[in-house]
């Protein structure tokens, strides 16, 4: 009986994804926040609550942030993430100066006192990488320019979670300098492990995780990063970082193959996740925490879009890339709720768990607007798509325009358009 019922629930939440999902395709719109609200409803103090399935939902969200970070990872090489990570740090600082701070000072503003506050502080800091990595996807900017700078940003987070989140666990737990030491060197050790095999010996694991039967590569790859996941997330770095690190450790032929194999598992575990995020928020808790998690919303919504916009602008990204870069990243997710998680269970503060759960529900429903909206209304706003006075830029070889083409400049409908540019610029450079 107790497996029919969970048959049925499962069942039911996958149908209702996919009609949801092809409810939102229809609307030209991201599904996440349908997803989230499908969560709402079927989820602890919802119209429907579901029981025989809830912890089958809690095992497919987790694989399923774990998959969106692999996904992520295998668009890139431990080349490209080593170069990002040289020249983005600076924006990761200003990451966390405009958007940890902020939790901080509300938390001591609210009477909450120092522990609290770095709680808080990482709750507001942390981007969604899962979210955004859906968004992206669903929007079809991976390819675009301003994609490498907000990568360089939410891998720095979740490198610096290694760090963040073994000091949050001392800290909550109240143990000795000593104790809170021996993990975080422990924690650092093994992140930095992981990232040295992943660069140096990226195409030896590629080697051995190829294979040209698609049954076995799919085996390989998905046993290897649940694997190296499951081993990072024991020794207190965060699984996504390990997930990632797996997937920028595969290249060529075997990062392509397991990116077409893996597509269909990522987007159902994904929606999973963010049903999963949903069903464990009481909508009655929400209420009584709504104004201040609103403010604190709005405010760090803005400071992280003026992350984006500086780091991409100091990575020579034009003016409507630098806004989609700021609107992409104000999700709050996975890392947000881990962390006021443990708050919660440490039982620092009874109204810091309903807080940070408003808060990230509101910018994981307004991050997808956010990231689809930025950019066009930053340019009606403002009148111009870049400064005046300069130049327009040069295209890429294959730059990815807006709707989500690939073409060569030159060449297509607006190959007029295109050499209008290059004339443009030449006279300028001549100037």
């Amino acid at each position: 009986m107790h497996s029919a019922l969970f048959l049925i629930e499962f069942g039911a939440i996958i149908l209702g994804l996919g009609l949801l999902g092809r409810f939102a395709g229809r609307l030209r719109f991201s599904p996440i926040p349908l997803y989230l609200l499908a969560g709402l409803a079927f989820g602890e103090g919802g119209l429907l609550p579901l029981g025989a399935s809830e912890e089958f939902v809690a095992i497919g969200a987790e694989i399923g942030v774990i998959l969106l970070l692999l996904m992520l990872g295998l668009e890139y090489t431990a080349s490209d993430l080593v170069s990002n990570l040289k020249t983005q740090y600076p924006a990761g600082l200003v990451d966390f100066t405009l958007n940890a701070v902020p939790g901080a000072v509300a938390a001591l503003l609210l009477g909450w006192g120092p522990v609290a506050a770095v709680v808080l502080a990482g709750v507001t800091w942390i981007s969604s990488s899962g979210v955004i990595a859906k968004v992206m996807g669903d929007l079809g900017r991976i390819g675009n320019r301003e994609t490498p700078v907000i990568l360089s940003i939410l891998v720095l987070e979740d490198l610096a979670m290694a760090v963040y989140l073994p000091i949050v666990t001392a800290l909550l737990a109240g143990v000795s300098l000593a104790a809170g030491s021996i993990t975080l060197a422990i924690a650092l050790g093994v992140a930095g492990a992981v990232l040295f095999v992943a660069v140096r010996y990226g195409r030896v694991i590629s080697r051995f995780v190829s294979s040209d039967d698609p049954e076995k590569l799919l085996l390989v790859v998905l046993g290897l990063t649940l694997l190296v996941a499951g081993i990072a997330q024991q020794l207190q770095v965060s699984a996504a970082v390990g997930a990632f690190l797996v997937g920028i450790a595969l290249s060529g032929e075997v990062a392509e193959g397991a990116h077409t194999l893996l597509s269909p598992l990522r987007d159902l575990f994904a929606a999973v996740f963010f049903v999963f995020f949903g069903l464990h928020t009481d909508p009655a808790s929400i209420p009584p925490v709504i104004l201040p998690a609103l403010a604190l919303a709005v405010i760090t919504a803005c400071t992280k879009v003026a992350t984006g916009y500086w780091a991409a602008k100091r990575a020579g990204v034009g003016v409507k890339g630098r806004w989609r870069a700021g609107g992409t990243l104000v999700a709050r997710g996975e890392f947000s709720i881990v962390i006021a998680g443990l708050a919660v269970t440490a039982g620092i503060e009874p109204a810091l768990g309903p807080l940070a759960t408003a808060y990230v529900l509101i910018l994981v429903v307004i991050g997808p607007l956010t990231a689809r909206y930025t950019e066009p209304l930053a340019t009606r706003l403002t009148g111009r798509g870049r400064p005046a006075g300069t130049a327009p830029a040069v295209p890429q070889a294959r730059e990815q325009v807006t709707d989500g083409s690939d073409r060569e400049p030159g060449t297509g409908p607006d190959a007029a358009t295109d050499r209008e540019v290059l004339s443009d610029r030449n006279a300028a450079d001549r100037a």
